[in-house]
């Protein structure tokens, strides 16, 4: 096996050979670790490299596995996380210019539990300004590995854009209004975002508390479900982490996709949704059928209110997160995070209220619906892969805006848990991806569904010319 075709591997396939002995923790560290310094000039995917720390970890699960005291498949495994996770003396910027030089005591919760697992950390991955989004001024955005000219997707373009280039077998990530499907999207892996509380945000950096979910970004379900499987569960750090036991998600995958029932609304999937996207979920359904599963015709909620109340129930817990630097620090602020930090604290206590009861709402009438199915299908923004040149205006575009987040901020609002799924290409040779939503603590459906797709299909498999 050559160079490149070891960057690309998923990471059960790494650790298959790991465990074999074929390839050492050492080897696939140095590599990834040569490979970030050859490609991400270009790319920017890292807000920094721990290159001494990595390959003291993988020195020291090579000794330990060669010793027969194997921890499993993340052993030896080198992934990233997204720079708003606290790493211990080395810093976390969250993407902030106030924050260059804050380095944590403390490992967050979900980097200890990568740790526990055996993995090898590289580095830390380029995000927004405080994961809102848009990029301090002083911070260069990472680029679309698949082409520069289009948008790699926000707050974890660093992440997408890694794990698409090679430049690390897995990262960890959160999503706010989407901010693990944009670039799983944009970037063609697969992303989960698991149910509000499944996975613990002690050591992560807020942007809206109730609304923050950390999980992995992959290049496959069955690499996400390895990675959910390791830092999930309760922590006493944050106790808002559910109690919930974690289920074996990989071993969920032997079932397949039979006998599942999958919701598809027609009307919310196709209204103003152009026709590649349409064309993608249309196959992925018929995979689906093909496979045994069931396509059960639904209506979905009405979301256009959710999608509005999105913002302001962001801006309220953003300035709340940032109170002891905002406005203290005021200068040192972004214009972009700085208006909605503002805006959160001009929006009225019965303002607020309301939008908490209308969430309320919201969220028991998803919940209703997974009485009559398993997962449902989505898209995860009704358009092919935007260029930047539309992006960068986004701010003056709120009807852009909206569309954007038609499909992902309304299971932030509810909690529920979805996988991003590569599903096809443009002609312009852009990833095109669709989503899957589930009940809640329902990952392990949605590892389940997205393997049986990956299984019958390769577009999960095709990887930019980097």
């Amino acid at each position: 096996m050559n160079g490149i075709d070891l960057h690309y591997l998923d990471i059960a396939a790494l650790a298959a050979r790991i465990r074999a002995g074929s390839i050492s923790p050492v080897a696939a560290t140095r590599a990834q670790l040569d490979r970030i310094a050859a490609a991400d000039g270009a790319l920017g995917s890292y807000a920094g490299v721990m290159a001494d720390t990595a390959m003291a970890q993988a020195q020291a699960a090579a000794t330990e596995i060669a010793a027969g005291r194997y921890r499993g498949p993340l052993h030896g495994v080198p992934v990233a996380v997204k720079d708003l996770c606290w790493t211990s003396g080395y810093p976390t910027t969250a993407g902030m210019a106030i924050h260059k030089d804050h380095c944590p005591d403390e490992d967050a919760t979900v980097v200890r539990r990568l740790a526990d697992a055996g993995a090898v950390l590289l580095g830390k991955l380029q995000l927004t300004e405080g994961a809102y989004s848009d990029h301090h001024p002083s911070v260069v955005p990472p680029k679309n590995p698949w082409h520069a000219a289009y948008w790699p997707g926000i707050s974890s373009s660093g992440p997408g854009a890694a794990t698409a280039a090679g430049l690390c077998y897995g990262a960890l990530a959160s999503d706010t209004g989407g901010s693990i499907r944009w670039p799983s999207a944009a970037n063609g892996i697969t992303g989960l975002k698991p149910s509000w509380g499944r996975v613990s945000r002690h050591g992560v950096f807020e942007l809206a508390a109730s609304l923050d979910h950390v999980g992995p970004m992959a290049r496959s379900a069955i690499d996400a479900g390895i990675m959910l499987g390791a830092i999930a569960g309760s922590d006493p750090r944050d106790p808002t982490a559910l109690r919930d036991p974690v289920p074996d998600y990989v071993a969920m995958t032997e079932r397949g996709a039979r006998g599942l029932r999958i919701g598809v609304d027609a009307r919310w999937n196709t209204h103003d949704v152009d026709t590649t996207t349409q064309a993608v979920l249309a196959e992925a359904a018929a995979v689906f059928r093909h496979q045994g599963a069931t396509i059960v015709d639904v209506d979905f909620p009405d979301v256009t209110q959710a999608i509005l109340d999105w913002v302001p129930q962001c801006a309220v817990e953003t300035a709340v997160a940032h109170a002891s630097t905002y406005p203290s620090r005021k200068s040192a602020y972004g214009p972009v995070l700085a208006s909605v930090i503002e805006a959160g604290h001009a929006l009225s206590g019965i303002d607020y209220q309301k939008i908490l009861l209308r969430r309320m709402d919201l969220r028991g009438r998803v919940a209703a619906l997974f009485d009559t199915i398993d997962l449902l299908l989505t898209p995860v923004h009704p358009f092919a892969p935007p260029t930047l040149a539309m992006i960068r205006t986004l701010g003056e575009q709120p009807e852009l805006i909206v569309k954007l987040q038609r499909y992902t901020c309304p299971f932030n609002m509810t909690g529920h848990p979805t996988i991003t799924l590569p599903g096809g290409f443009t002609t312009e040779g852009l990833p095109v991806a669709f989503q899957l939503v589930a009940g809640h603590l329902g990952e392990a459906m949605l590892v389940r569904a997205g393997a049986a797709f990956q299984g019958a299909t390769s577009w999960h498999r095709r990887h930019p010319a980097i």
